[in-house]
């Protein structure tokens, strides 16, 4: 039999950390202190994330060693399988050779936990004693009170109150790991309340549930906010998916011609694409495409601007695409991708042209997402499910132009506590959206007038 799954062990798992910082086209503008607009130092980040965590956001060293207790942790479900998807191509009657990195089977079930169980080692080696954050979908948030749970911290999760109406088990999963979850705007913070005063039915997004994290840390001295995306060290952890996936394909001696990811914030496509990018960046004949929602296309309709991270401007501001801080999208089934910016890593390469971006229907990702369980089993999250539309779409191209092409994405999760998403989608009730062009404009009048 041919081999499906190519495996690595547990010595495999890398050593350091891949910073892209230094490899960068350009060096990256810097971030905004969120009222004077001036360059922000390390020290006034210290009351929201431990020195750590600032030196690596900050750092210009191309590889960061990985604490053994981290890698310990990392041995649970790491090194992940690379998997050839040989079913998806016998059904397509592709040439294209189709891999995926299967990031599901770590304990939470997706890739976040290759950033926040450093995350929460950092805080616990500076005497943290809570962690507080934002979830959408759900699986940051599982991630975190997963890796809390390791290392004995506290952990309060802010969940959009859209996908924690959608996805109630994702709030029992996270409380099973001991976190305490409240469905944000919540009633519980300053920029919660004001939020609630203006729009009581307001259905939450990432940037008004990040304010009230960052409020909540921020107010505490034993408590010190966590992210699970768009910042420079939470990108850096994710590499080990990359790194890993390089060594998997050099074992069955295969080069990719198209990397494919979805991207919400960036971490899971950035972690996965970017160990790749210095063979792009010498001008390799390599795609790397980044797939976002119609719904919510930052990278793709958005603004190139400096903007906020959150909604009530507690965050530093942060040159990227943007929909603007104020925007609140949908309630689409991709909770994950509802983020209103994107990683500057991201934002740069992909304002440079290294990086391709694509938005697609959700009704054309959930057709996909089924093909892809009804051919190889898995059942992905809709998030994960915008990079399998697309590589489907690169493997039917291929087989038009009648060329081999080896076509690789992130699995970056799977779907089963999404499936009131799939039930909606059996029933026909699943609707495509583009985001109304005069919201869009209405969202960018608010960026904030820097330079």
């Amino acid at each position: 039999m041919d081999t499906r799954k190519i495996l690595l062990s547990e010595k495999d798992i890398p050593q350091e950390w891949y910073n892209i910082i230094p490899d960068l086209p350009r060096p990256l503008d810097p971030p905004l202190h969120p009222e004077t607009y001036q360059p922000i130092t390390p020290d006034l980040l210290a009351p929201i994330f431990p020195m750590e965590l600032i030196r690596q956001e900050v750092s210009q060293e191309r590889w960061i060693p990985i604490p053994d207790d981290v890698r310990r942790i990392y041995q649970v479900w790491r090194p992940t399988p690379l998997i050839r998807a040989t079913a998806l191509e016998k059904a397509l009657k592709t040439p294209a050779r189709i891999y995926y990195k299967h990031e599901g089977v770590s304990p939470p079930g997706s890739h976040k936990p290759n950033t926040a169980v450093p995350q929460a080692y950092y805080n616990k080696q500076e005497g943290i004693s809570r962690l507080a954050t934002e979830t959408g979908a759900g699986q940051w948030g599982s991630a975190l009170a997963f890796a809390a749970c390791m290392f004995g911290l506290k952990c309060t999760v802010y969940m959009v109150k859209v996908s924690y109406q959608q996805k109630p088990y994702r709030k029992s999963f996270m409380q099973s790991f001991g976190a305490e979850v409240f469905a944000s705007p919540t009633d519980l913070t300053d920029s919660g309340r004001a939020i609630l005063a203006e729009d009581p039915d307001c259905p939450g997004s990432l940037g008004i549930a990040i304010s009230e994290a960052v409020e909540d840390a921020v107010k505490h001295d034993d408590t010190r906010y966590s992210l699970g995306s768009v910042l420079n060290h939470v990108l850096l952890h994710q590499t080990v998916v990359g790194l890993e996936t390089e060594k998997q394909l050099a074992l069955v001696d295969e080069k990719p011609d198209i990397l494919i990811g979805c991207v919400g914030g960036g971490s899971n496509f950035a972690g996965f694409a970017y160990p790749f990018m210095k063979r792009k960046m010498e001008g390799n004949d390599l795609r790397i495409i980044a797939v976002e929602p119609t719904a919510c296309p930052t990278l793709t309709r958005g603004c190139y601007a400096y903007d906020y991270g959150d909604t009530a401007h507690l965050t530093p501001v942060l040159k990227q695409y943007t929909l603007g801080h104020t925007f609140v999208p949908p309630g689409i089934h991709a909770g994950g991708l509802r983020y209103h910016g994107a990683a500057q890593s991201l934002c740069l390469l992909v304002h440079e042209k290294l990086i391709e971006a694509v938005a697609v229907y959700q009704t054309k990702v959930f057709d996909a997402a089924i093909q892809f369980t009804r051919t190889e089993g898995l059942l992905p999250a809709p998030e994960t499910s915008h990079a399998i539309a697309v590589a489907i779409e690169e493997a039917l191209r291929a087989k038009a132009e009648g060329k081999e092409k080896v076509i690789v994405f992130n699995c970056s999760g799977h779907g089963y506590f999404d499936l009131g998403a799939y039930d909606r989608y059996f029933a026909g009730e699943l609707m495509d959206y583009d985001f109304p062009e005069e919201k869009l404009q209405e969202a960018l009048a608010k960026l904030p007038k820097v330079g």
